[in-house]
């Protein structure tokens, strides 16, 4: 695989302008190859190649950058000098910051050694001189040296230059003072260090091109390496979905209802294939899906992931399992199971369907817990994932019941197993307090409400008062400590703002911050709201994803498998946790759900003897003999 930093491949419009405006000249290319390259000269050119037509190359000098849409994949460099504007369109996104990122430093890099090389006028004299051809050879990547340089250089720039912090820039002129600072700085986009090895290994398997199915237990970062993988593809043609809203808004993406447009997939599938090829919208988006994402897969029913996979195969006309759409599914099933109408008495998982085996091909564990690091409550939380609770662990969960995890005036959230229940209690406890109501109400797209309260944690209408409890709902300032679920208290209002103080005495005025969904017609849906909830109560189901530093809970009304591990696994340690009546009859595994994970270890197993995106030689073969020899023993057990 080719990099990142200096290789791109997108859609690609080139425009070549007259004095006057208007356009002379305009190349469009479905896909196309952006290559970073320098001539005899050591100047720098964007290459562009595609199919059946004679490469572009475009000299990388007076450049402005528009960088604004890059996290869905567009940007925009005009060249001054020449009067072409480039356009850059479905690139994975995080490709596109780490090409813009090295275009940008090692611009700054050979300004840097512009009195070192051979003077302008000599350069000139050379190339007139010169009758062969010019050679091009690829740009190097981008050291650790280049990007200290260009920091340096960019530091220097704002200390004498600094922007106006009133007036927003039109254009981001690469190599000018400090504009292209989000370039070189840690993105959750270009930071390939915050992957480890076991998430690296799945995005691999995701660039490869193969259905996968990855899991792990609660902490472990699946809707963290989701986002990776769904910036590191192509966007208009990756749909990433979720079982839940809330799930879909972590990633960026839309319910999987939403996507496949065959609502609650009761009717027969003759009936849904008809509906989906009917409706223009629904057949299109199917038409046009190369990567579907599914988060929170086991809360998906077996019978509408099976309806879904037949449709799929219809509406696309192609025989291959789900239409020969990459499948990325990421969940664990240990955890919430499947949400089927209360008429139904059965749940059915996407693991017993018959089409299961056929369409994933490649299954990862993520081991490495990243929520806690207490290994005593790390191997509690193991234990009651499998439904096993031994002696030691009753006795060590109700020592918790005394604890007092309460500080600075911030109380437990009460995790409830019925929504209903944490409503009630936050209205109640908001009613006790004395003193003015201030109600926030979000701003939202244009008749998006109903949509965005579905699939936004946020509220669209937030009533505070001095002394609320409240949770935060972003993560604003990660080594400050403000995170998604930290936990704090109202205590006063500035300039109409709430100013919060956190469990670690920080303290933070809530001003607006934005949550984005995506509409089922691709369309980005958006809603503007303080990052605030209040926090008295929270339902365990909408807990998912969250870590509390200050949770306590009653787990005498559990109705589900993996409820209880759900519910206990959103606590950051031992120290912040408060179990009021545990009782291991609370804790139970679904059966069928650990006779597959029994499965799907060995299956794992298999797959370690012969490592991935590796190429089998005559040194392998006794690999393949030891795979034989194993597949042979699991057939004959």
């Amino acid at each position: 695989m080719e990099s990142g930093e200096t290789f791109l491949s997108c859609a690609v419009t080139v425009e070549w302008m007259t004095a006057q405006g208007s356009i002379s000249r305009k190349v469009n290319y479905k896909t196309a190859s952006l290559r970073l390259i320098r001539n005899e000269f050591r100047e720098m050119f964007i290459e562009i190649t595609s199919e059946k037509n004679t490469p572009i190359r475009l000299a990388i000098k007076n450049i402005n950058v528009f960088k604004k849409f890059m996290a869905e994949g567009k940007s925009s460099i005009k060249f001054q000098d020449t009067g072409c504007t480039l356009f850059i369109s479905n690139a994975p996104p995080t490709n596109l910051v780490s090409f813009l990122r090295t275009i940008f430093i090692k611009i700054t890099g050979d300004k840097d050694e512009v009195d070192n090389r051979t003077p302008m006028k000599k350069t000139m004299r050379a190339k007139l001189l010169s009758g062969k051809a010019q050679a091009f050879e690829d740009i190097s990547p981008v050291t650790v040296a280049d990007v200290c340089k260009a920091k340096n250089k960019i530091s220097k720039a704002t200390t004498t230059t600094p922007s106006p912090p009133s007036k927003k820039r039109k254009l981001d002129e690469v190599g000018r003072g400090p504009a292209p600072k989000k370039l070189y700085s840690p993105s959750p986009l270009t930071s390939t260090n915050s992957l480890n090895v076991e998430q690296q290994r799945v995005l691999e398997a995701c660039l490869s091109g193969k259905n996968i199915f990855f899991t792990g237990s609660a902490g472990t970062g699946k809707s963290f390496l989701l986002k990776r993988i769904v910036a590191a593809l192509p966007p208009d043609v990756t749909m990433p979905t979720a079982s839940t809203g809330v799930a879909a808004c972590h990633i960026g993406g839309t319910t999987l209802h939403a996507f496949a447009g065959i609502g609650d997939g009761s009717a027969s599938v003759e009936t849904l294939c008809e509906r989906a090829t009917k409706i223009p919208l629904v057949a299109q988006k199917w038409r046009k899906c190369k990567h579907l994402i599914i988060d929170e897969i086991s809360m998906v029913d077996g019978t509408y992931f099976e309806k879904l996979e037949a449709v799929a195969r219809f509406v696309r006309k192609n025989d291959k399992p789900f239409g020969g759409i990459q499948l990325i599914l990421c969940g664990d099933f240990l955890q919430l199971p499947p949400v089927v109408d209360k008429g139904k008495s059965t749940k059915r998982f996407c693991f017993q369907t018959s089409c299961w085996e056929k369409c994933i091909e490649l299954c990862f564990e993520l081991k490495e817990v990243h929520r806690q690091t207490d290994q005593e409550f790390i191997s509690i939380l193991n234990s009651i994932r499998i439904g096993r609770v031994t002696k030691e662990i009753s006795e060590r969960l109700l020592k918790t019941a005394s604890q007092k995890i309460e500080s600075d005036g911030i109380l437990a959230t009460r995790l409830c197993s019925h929504t209903n229940d944490s409503k009630m209690i936050n209205n109640s406890k908001l009613q006790d307090l004395k003193g003015e109501e201030k109600l926030f109400s979000a701003q939202d797209s244009d008749n998006a409400t109903s949509t965005l309260d579905m699939q936004t944690i946020a509220p669209s209408k937030l009533l505070l008062k001095l002394g609320a409890q409240v949770m935060l709902l972003k993560n604003i300032n990660v080594n400050a400590g403000l995170v998604n679920g930290a936990r704090g208290v109202v205590v006063r209002f500035e300039e109409g703002f709430p100013v919060v103080r956190f469990k670690n005495k920080k303290e933070y005025t809530a001003r607006t911050e934005r949550w984005y969904v995506k509409h089922s017609n691709g369309t980005l849906l958006c809603r503007r709201q303080v990052p605030l909830n209040l926090a008295w109560a929270f339902s365990i189901h909408k807990s998912q994803g969250l870590t509390l530093d200050c949770v306590e809970m009653s787990l005498a009304k559990i109705f589900e498998a993996g409820q209880a591990y759900v519910a206990l696994s959103r606590a950051q340690s031992l120290d912040t946790l408060r179990v009021l009546d545990f009782d291991s009859r609370h804790v139970w595994a679904n059966t069928d759900v650990l006779e597959f994970y029994q499965r799907f270890r060995r299956r794992l197993q298999q797959m370690e003897i012969i490592p991935l995106g590796r190429h089998l030689s005559d040194k392998s073969n006794k690999k393949v003999k030891l795979r034989e020899i194993l597949e042979k023993k699991l057939r004959q057990k």
